[in-house]
């Protein structure tokens, strides 16, 4: 009988907090009211003539993947680990995010900038626009 008493009060008491988070949806809505027009993107034609070493480079494929082949410089973080992560993300430089395709990586990429990081840029068509565009690849480091 006492539960059923108290358990109103504590809901009401627990209100404030619960609303005080933003949701999703104002999260996203927020990221779409001050994304520039390319959200971001990068083609690697823009870069491949040495710019990229400016870049912070974040290969978002799974750890086998990043085996194949990177940017050279690149570290390895996986898309799906990368939010987890951002703590490792630098704020004072720019940031470059790939994969194979550009598709995993764009999602990693999103999250980043509805949180905030607007110094994150995604590479347009990834490794397969970065192999088309005759950038440079080096072997990945050994784990």
């Amino acid at each position: 009988m006492r539960l059923r008493l108290l358990l109103p009060l504590l809901l009401l008491t627990l209100a404030p907090a619960i609303h005080a988070a933003p949701t999703f949806e104002a999260t996203a809505e927020g990221y779409f009211d001050f994304v520039d027009y390319g959200g971001g993107v990068i083609t690697p034609a823009q870069i491949k003539n040495g710019e990229w070493r400016s870049f912070y480079i974040i290969d978002t494929r799974s750890p086998e993947r990043y085996q194949n082949g990177i940017i050279p410089g690149a570290v390895n973080i996986d898309w799906r680990q990368l939010f987890a992560r951002r703590n490792e993300v630098p704020r004072d430089k720019l940031v470059l995010l790939y994969c194979d395709s550009g598709m995993l990586s764009a999602q990693a990429h999103f999250a980043l900038r509805a949180a905030g990081y607007d110094n994150v840029r995604l590479l347009q068509a990834g490794m397969v626009g970065w192999r088309a565009e005759n950038g440079p690849i080096t072997a990945a480091p050994k784990p």
